[in-house]
């Protein structure tokens, strides 16, 4: 249809159904009332699509530290801001403060939004995390289509952001702006934490979520995240866990300046020859870590899990094809949805001080240093973790007789995160889903890290609830990103019929 067509349709159907509902009392019936907020999606999907248009229009890059794009940041917060207050929300927009980067530059930090919609204590009180910051993109990167002008081709909205996080943000916002448009009183307490800085890590917000968790967050009863897939292209996912990672790095130094290895190649120690031996005798070729007693905290398998793997969406052919690997080091769905998420991964990322331009250059590297990282699973212990990794690697090099000096340092340390999926809200979101989608949901966990997760469950001790809306295929991070306009829609949807749920489940 037209768009000029479908919004005159749009708005007669709103006309005569206020008209029949009588403005839509609070009498109204749950199953009655979520019909009326579909329709009102479908008929308005070209608005909520123009919005989020607008939304990816700006450039808010976080991850390059340039003013220009800080300014983008500031825009883009000051927007969904607005959004929110004329939705009637009371928003505060908090003041963040600056940073200084490494190389001296000091640049303002975009301020957190926290927004609340409805006190009545009576009701559930759900709080919605988001961010509106993106990577960087540009067309020259090997974008079919402008990244900041979205495009829409063949029900696929392309655009840097659409999937991650722009696009689920505003699906929480086009469900309570449909029970505004129909006169409806929210069926829970809706309170919003937008930020601006995760893609560059989440600067300062820690803090803020700790300063605020006897104020802002002190009512409420239910988190949720949509800031992540589904592993399939059609079905709906709800996420109850994450990998921790644990980031490395490993020195070794014979002096700070590089070595001729005419002059000195055959008579000393090479860094380089110790470091490979450091990183090889890390991970073997099955993917098995061989550091001892690495596994030994993981969880046992357990037969509900079992049962859990085996009922997730995921073909293995179209999932190899689409990642463009010749082979996995499983055959099985089971076997590699448990290596991402249940079972502990070690990666090897680089080598700094390493001659690695086009030529032959004929130099003994004098220091060289090595990344590496692990992905933690529950119940690891980071400090650990630590003395594992730092107590292999000095056995390892003990045994060379190496005269360098070696250095082993965690560099980052984050935990894994779970969540009990017997949680009032995991019961509401599969309810949720169910209804719109007419399926139940995949059970997953994320194989990366997501550390606002753990946050928000131990400083505000309340359950979290990841509840995707992106397909496997969305392309976050990199070019070409999308959401479908099916996705950002029936997300809509989903959220509209998860608040009605939690009001069930609070009655």
């Amino acid at each position: 249809m037209d768009p000029k067509l479908r919004r005159m349709a749009a708005s007669l159907l709103s006309l005569l159904l206020l008209l029949e509902g009588g403005m839509f009392s609070s009498s109204s019936s749950p199953s009655g009332l979520l019909e009326k907020v579909f329709q009102h999606l479908d008929l308005h999907q070209d608005e909520f699509v123009q919005m989020l248009k607008e939304w990816v229009a700006i450039e808010s890059d976080s991850v390059q530290p340039v003013p220009r794009l800080r300014q983008e940041l500031f825009r883009m917060m000051a927007v969904a801001a607005d959004t929110l207050q004329r939705l009637g929300a009371t928003v505060d927009s908090m003041d963040m403060g600056s940073q200084q980067l490494p190389d001296g530059q000091i640049l303002p930090i975009p301020p957190v939004i926290l927004a609340e919609l409805g006190n009545d204590p009576k009701k559930a009180t759900v709080c919605f995390y988001g961010h509106l910051d993106v990577q960087p993109a540009e067309r020259g990167d090997g974008w079919l289509t402008d990244p900041y002008a979205l495009t829409e081709v063949d029900g696929k909205l392309y655009g840097r952001g659409a999937t991650d996080n722009k696009g689920p943000v505003l699906a929480w916002i086009n469900a309570v702006s449909t029970f505004r448009a129909l006169y409806q009183d929210l069926p829970v307490n809706i309170k919003f934490i937008i930020e601006g800085m995760e893609e560059a890590g989440s600067v300062g917000l820690e803090e803020l979520v700790e300063k605020e968790k006897n104020r802002f967050f002190s009512g409420v009863d239910y988190i949720v995240i949509s800031d992540n897939l589904w592993v399939s292209r059609k079905k709906p996912a709800i996420t109850y866990g994450t990998r921790g990672n644990s980031y490395f790095t490993v020195e070794v130094k014979c002096r700070d300046q590089d070595f001729h290895s005419g002059t000195f190649g055959g008579i000393l120690n090479e860094p380089m020859a110790d470091l490979v031996a450091l990183l090889g005798s890390l991970v073997d070729s099955s993917g098995h870590i061989l550091i001892p007693g690495i596994y030994d905290q993981v969880a046992p398998l357990t037969e509900e899990e079992i049962h859990m793997y085996k009922a997730i969406d995921l073909d293995l052919e179209e999932y190899r094809n689409s990642s463009q690997v010749e082979k996995f080091l499983f055959d099985t769905k089971e076997e590699i949805l448990m290596h991402l998420w249940r079972y502990p991964s070690l990666s090897i990322h680089g080598i700094e001080g390493a001659f690695d331009d086009p030529g032959a250059k004929t130099v003994i590297p004098g220091r060289v240093i090595g990344k590496f990282s692990i992905r933690l699973v529950p119940h690891m212990n980071l400090s650990v973790v630590e003395k594992q990794v730092t107590q292999h690697l000095q056995d390892v090099f003990s045994k060379r007789n190496s005269s360098n000096q070696m250095a082993v340092s965690m560099t980052l340390g984050l935990r894994p995160w779970i969540a009990n999926i017997n949680d009032n809200q995991y019961l509401a979101a599969k309810r949720a889903i169910e209804t719109v989608f007419g399926t139940e949901p995949d059970m997953i966990r994320d194989g990366s890290t997501i550390p606002i997760a753990r946050l928000f469950q131990e400083i505000i001790h309340k359950s979290v609830v990841m509840i995707p809306l992106g397909a496997v295929d969305d392309g976050e991070h990199s070019q070409n990103e999308k959401i479908n306009r099916w996705n950002y829609i029936e997300g809509s949807k989903l959220f509209a019929a998860f608040f009605l749920e939690l009001a069930k489940l609070h009655e």
